[in-house]
């Protein structure tokens, strides 16, 4: 019993180290964000600012249209999250129910397409939006965005619908109901969990990402939020630090806001009571 509580005990201490560790650089940036630029300089850093303000706020909305920038950064996450999803859910569906060789070959090159570096991929994606005239448009980096997302979309999907019975498919086939409503009414709405957590894996990834916009957009006003971001460093590297961080502040607070809305949708309790015994 004792070496059971103290196990527990220290699974406890190794969470809370964990999380501490998870949240130190969100809390530092908050703390960041209000500090005026005499604490910012000063040689010894404290937690909570001694002068809270908002002028780094105002600054930084003075400085960059960051408005502009996160407008574009929505856009082009909302965009990639719904075509992944909606492409994603009857692929994975076949690639879960219908095992043969190539479904086992395409969820192989869905792992394996991961493991790619974006340099690789960057430049046939350069050339191919090229030529589509989608460079330095938001449309062109939804689709690069989709292509992206799309394997890691495909196997979360799938393993999610490995989770529906097929009992229900079942009778919903001897009720008369084609492959399609099949999936439409009986499987998609079980579903509801996976897909809400794959749109989300998806908005979140697109709204974080630098590199694909850093590339692809040149103009300001098609700039998304993490590019307009680099901005608050000047040319000799040095970084405009309380604005900065405000900006970053800003820009984290969409990703907690959505989550927070959606969280108790993800949960794996809703097949429970599904199928009758």
């Amino acid at each position: 019993m004792r070496t059971s509580t103290a196990a527990r005990a220290g699974q406890y201490a190794a969470l809370l180290a964990y999380l501490l560790f998870l949240a130190f650089p969100f809390l530092w940036l908050i703390s960041t964000a209000f500090k005026p630029p005499r604490e910012l300089g000063s040689l010894h850093p404290t937690w909570i600012p001694e002068d809270p303000t908002l002028a780094n706020f105002r600054q930084a909305f003075d400085e960059q249209p960051l408005l502009h920038a996160a407008l574009n950064s929505l856009l082009a996450a909302l965009g990639a999250a719904l075509i992944a999803v909606v492409i994603a859910t009857p692929m994975a569906y076949v690639m879960a129910r219908h095992r043969s060789r190539l479904t086992k070959a395409a969820t192989g090159w869905v792992v394996v397409s991961q493991a790619f570096p974006f340099v690789l991929l960057i430049i046939p994606l350069f050339l191919v939006l090229k030529n589509l005239r989608l460079i330095n448009s938001v449309p062109g980096l939804v689709m690069v965005y989709v292509v992206w997302s799309l394997p890691f979309a495909l196997w979360m999907l799938a393993g999610y619908v490995r989770a529906v019975p097929v009992e229900l498919e079942e009778a919903a086939a001897v009720d008369g109901a084609g492959r399609l409503r099949t999936l439409v009414s009986v499987t998609a709405p079980l579903l509801a969990p996976g897909i809400v957590a794959t749109a989300l894996f998806a908005f979140i990834t697109a709204w974080n990402e630098f590199f694909f916009a850093l590339v692809l957009l040149k103009t300001l006003e098609k700039q998304t939020l993490p590019v307009v971001l680099t901005h608050f460093i000047g040319a000799e590297g040095v970084a405009d630090l309380g604005p900065l961080a405000a900006a970053a502040f800003l820009a984290t607070l969409p990703s907690l806001v959505v989550f927070a809305i959606i969280q108790r949708r993800i949960t794996g309790g809703m097949l429970a009571g599904a199928v009758k015994s």
